[in-house]
């Protein structure tokens, strides 16, 4: 099992920048992709990015490709989201999850965080 642990949420304005983290404990975590998925109210689950174990490889929803950034940092065991130029269409939850595979498909992911919540105001 690995538990996942979001933070770094908030209300902020329309502009400014948030980073979200997403720490990882339980099993070998460090070998596990991560995506970064986001629900608005009365909308399905979207795809934000992913990672790959190695942080080699990452991918973005065209929706914040040039203004979000995933990373991470293996020996904290934790993944990152810089989320910059924030819009109010932005405004979900954002969950990080983790899975041997990197993929857009929220379905593929076996681990969930609980999420936090990002709001931007315009």
């Amino acid at each position: 099992q690995v538990q996942l642990v979001e933070s770094g949420g908030g209300l902020v304005q329309a502009g400014v920048s948030l980073r979200l983290s997403c720490a990882a404990s339980g099993r070998p975590s460090s070998r596990y992709a991560v995506g970064w998925f986001r629900q608005a109210p009365g909308q399905g689950r979207e795809f934000v990015a992913a990672i790959h174990w190695s942080g080699d490889s990452t991918y973005y929803a065209d929706s914040v490709k040039g203004r979000f950034t995933i990373s991470r940092d293996n020996a904290k065991n934790t993944a990152y989201l810089q989320m910059n130029s924030l819009k109010p269409e932005d405004t979900a939850i954002y969950y990080c999850a983790a899975d041997s595979s990197m993929s857009d498909y929220d379905y593929e992911y076996d681990y969930w965080g609980q999420g936090t919540q990002v709001t931007v105001s315009s």
